[in-house]
């Protein structure tokens, strides 16, 4: 239960952070977007590391995810935000969720038991979250629109984001087994600062734009809640969490036809429709 309740979490925040970085990855270099996330959780995640103290006995296998696991997360926020440049949320968000399935086969390869019924639900989220992927049809008689024209590039960037994201989240929850969820957390934040923030600054060019410093807030602090929950449930199930945090893909789906008005195809909705059963179907089998 632990592990849906992680899982969900996690979805939760990061599709709040989706959706407000696809408005700032628009009026920002995504470079300065990510950077600007890394150092609000590096405010957020220092304090509670060093609260936790350093973890000494770590084996030296831990710290080994541990980078994994921060630079998997910097690269791949780095690619959704450049699919965004050329893509709608409803068709990079389900692309990128994938990410969960990619994990948890992952896990499944790595030796974790999951009950079949369990598999075959998890293969249909993953199945669900690939059919919402696909971009509605221009009507007939309309100019394409540039969100489509752009379909190809986001589909790659978000699928290379979905593979990097995968290799992430599983190298979290491997780490997250040996060192506090506060220095998981992190790593991530350190990568980020070091290697996007501090180059960016000495270059002035981490300016932003009027407007946008309430989105990057919102952005950094959800990705962070994010994946303490995600870390949290992961310690129960790697597999179970993995696949129930791409549900942040339905969530940004709706989020961004309620909020920014993209619509949404049939083929979307009825994608959107089967991640939502077959989660509530995998809690039913775990709870």
């Amino acid at each position: 239960m632990i592990a849906i309740l992680g899982g969900l979490g996690a979805a939760i925040c990061w599709s709040v952070s989706t959706l407000c970085s696809s408005r700032s990855s628009r009026r920002l270099d995504p470079l300065v977007v990510v950077a600007w996330m890394m150092l609000v959780g590096l405010v957020i995640t220092a304090p509670l590391a060093v609260a936790a103290g350093s973890p000494d006995r770590a084996p030296a296998s831990a710290w080994a995810w541990l980078a994994i696991s921060g630079g998997g997360n910097v690269a791949g926020l780095v690619l959704v935000y450049r699919a965004m440049h050329h893509g709608q949320v409803s068709l990079v968000a389900p692309l990128v969720s994938t990410e969960g399935a990619i994990a948890g086969v992952i896990a499944l390869l790595a030796g974790e038991r999951v009950a079949p019924a369990a598999l075959v639900t998890l293969a249909v989220i993953a199945a669900g979250v690939c059919v919402a992927a696909v971009p509605a049809r221009t009507p007939a008689g309309q100019p394409v629109s540039p969100h489509r024209a752009g379909h190809a590039r986001a589909v790659g960037l978000a699928a290379l984001a979905a593979v990097v994201f995968g290799a992430s989240l599983y190298a979290t929850g491997r780490a997250g087994t040996e060192l506090p969820s506060a220095w998981v957390v992190l790593a991530a934040r350190v990568v980020g600062t070091v290697a996007l923030a501090v180059p960016l600054a000495l270059a002035g060019r981490l300016r932003i734009a009027p407007g946008t410093a309430p989105l990057l807030l919102a952005s950094g602090v959800a990705e962070v809640l994010g994946f303490f929950s995600f870390t949290w449930g992961a310690g129960h199930g790697i597999a179970i969490a993995s696949v129930l945090s791409s549900q942040f893909a339905a969530l940004s789906l709706l989020g961004a036809y309620l909020v920014f008005g993209e619509r949404l195809g049939r083929l979307q909705l009825g994608g959107v429709a089967v991640v939502i059963v077959a989660v509530a179907v995998l809690s039913g089998l775990r709870a």
